[in-house]
């Protein structure tokens, strides 16, 4: 079983950053894409950042120039660096894992448990 430890959340100044762990931990499993989302108190879950296996990434919009999605394939951890936190920011941040399997074609998905960011003013 495939499980998502998220590690790094806290509380930070605006204008600070933190750096967003998540590891894989359970069965070896190479993600074809691996993503963070983050939910607001009474607003939607919406992405944040994703990677591919080749490295490709996209940002959110309100995170672009600020955010930087990273990754260890051989680790399977995802990294997420957030610079230059914003009033906008705080969050809940979920680690996302996509798998891709064959024979029959299927999509996998494992989520992280949550990591709080707080951001200070």
């Amino acid at each position: 079983q495939v499980q998502l430890v998220e590690s790094g959340g806290g509380m930070v100044q605006a204008g600070g950053s933190l750096r967003l762990s998540c590891a894989a931990s359970g069965s070896i499993v190479v993600f074809n894409a691996m993503t963070w989302y983050r939910q607001a108190p009474g607003k939607q879950r919406e992405m944040v950042a994703v990677i591919t296996r080749d490295s490709r990434t996209n940002y959110a919009d309100s995170v672009k120039g600020r955010f930087t999605i990273s990754r260890d394939n051989a680790k399977n951890t995802v990294y997420l660096q957030m610079n230059s936190l914003k009033s906008e920011d705080p969050a809940v941040y979920y680690c996302n894992a996509r798998r891709i399997t064959s024979g029959p074609v299927q999509l996998v998905d494992y989520w992280g448990q949550g990591a709080q960011v707080t951001v200070s003013s």
